[in-house]
């Protein structure tokens, strides 16, 4: 059996509402049209009544996912595409990062954001905005690379009680497969050694690590290991591992979709240069999209994100530093 990256947020999505009555799910054309991806494909007529389509209001949506999480729901709500979540921004950020703070109750809210670019989807339908999100307490922001953190992560999404940001990326909707899901997972706030290497650490999350790990391969055809860890999340963010592994290899660069403007590669820098200066041997680097908004043309698209040629040339010139 193969299942893909969707099916897999499919089957958690499954398993959430089968195992707890207060799962619903709420977003524009989930219900029989099985949502804009089919992320919620036959789930309305499986669970009749708590797969419902929703206004065209991202802030609706929030606003009434909020009210159902005061009421002891746990909801699951679907984004179209990320971008669109900006005009469902004040909620998240205003209301469902600050409540518990506020007020002591919890807000197990889950909003899926189709994160990241595909060709030929241009400015509007490409964006990645977890770092926008991460910028605010309260929120966890999860971003899974892998079929199976797919699964694993959005049952724990599920189950927290803290508002979440769980940013699946598009491009891995068909290109990911495995041939089982998991049992278990990492624990949230987890980052993992998806290669290891002795050269050089490369940091990065969601669709950019299998541009890394390919890179890494075109490293390894120069001599060189590269070891390469996966984030899984950014907040919280396991500087822990990334630290760990700097002091294995002695170089870090940082790899990421978003554009570079206080982005998560330049946490990632910053924490390690603040904590563990002393363990570089050549000064850290990051390697993100131009700072342009997302082209269409697929050439374009192609030369406005990293891909495996670029990063590659990245870890090249740092390990020859």
């Amino acid at each position: 059996m193969s299942i893909t990256y969707l099916d897999a947020i499919r089957e958690a999505q499954d398993r959430a509402l089968k195992d707890d009555p207060r799962v619903f799910i709420y977003g524009q054309d989930v219900g029989a049209f099985g949502g804009a991806f089919k992320a919620t494909k036959n789930l309305a007529a499986k669970y009749p009544g708590r797969v419902i389509d929703a206004p065209i209001s991202e802030d609706a949506m929030v606003g009434a996912a909020i009210g159902a999480a005061i009421e002891g729901m746990r909801p699951i709500i679907e984004m179209q595409f990320a971008d669109f979540s900006t005009v469902g921004f004040n909620q998240m950020v205003n209301h469902a990062a600050t409540l518990y703070w506020r007020t002591g109750v919890p807000c197990p809210i889950t909003i899926r954001l189709p994160s990241g670019g595909t060709s030929g989807g241009g400015p509007f339908h490409s964006q990645s905005l977890e770092t926008i999100y991460a910028h605010f307490p309260g929120i966890v922001v999860m971003t899974p690379a892998t079929v199976e953190d797919a699964y694993g992560m959005l049952l724990s999404a599920v189950a927290i009680d803290d508002p979440v940001i769980f940013c699946e990326h598009k491009y891995l909707y068909y290109h990911l497969k495995a041939s089982s899901l998991p049992t278990e997972s990492l624990p949230i706030g987890k980052a993992r050694i998806a290669r290891q290497g002795r050269d050089l650490t490369v940091v990065t999350y969601s669709a950019m690590v299998h541009e890394c790990l390919a890179a890494a391969e075109v490293a390894r055809d120069e001599g060189y290991e590269v070891e390469i860890v996966d984030l899984r999340t950014i907040k919280p963010l396991d500087t822990d591992t990334v630290v760990a592994s700097v002091a294995r290899t002695g170089r870090l660069l940082c790899v990421g979709e978003a554009w570079p403007w206080g982005g998560v590669s330049a946490e990632v820098i910053a924490r390690v240069t603040a904590e563990a200066f002393d363990l570089l041997d050549a000064p850290p680097q990051r390697l993100n999209a131009k700072d342009t908004p997302v082209p269409y043309h697929p050439n374009l698209w192609a030369a406005h994100r990293p891909t495996a040629q670029s990063v590659a040339q990245s870890m090249l010139r740092l390990l020859r530093l």
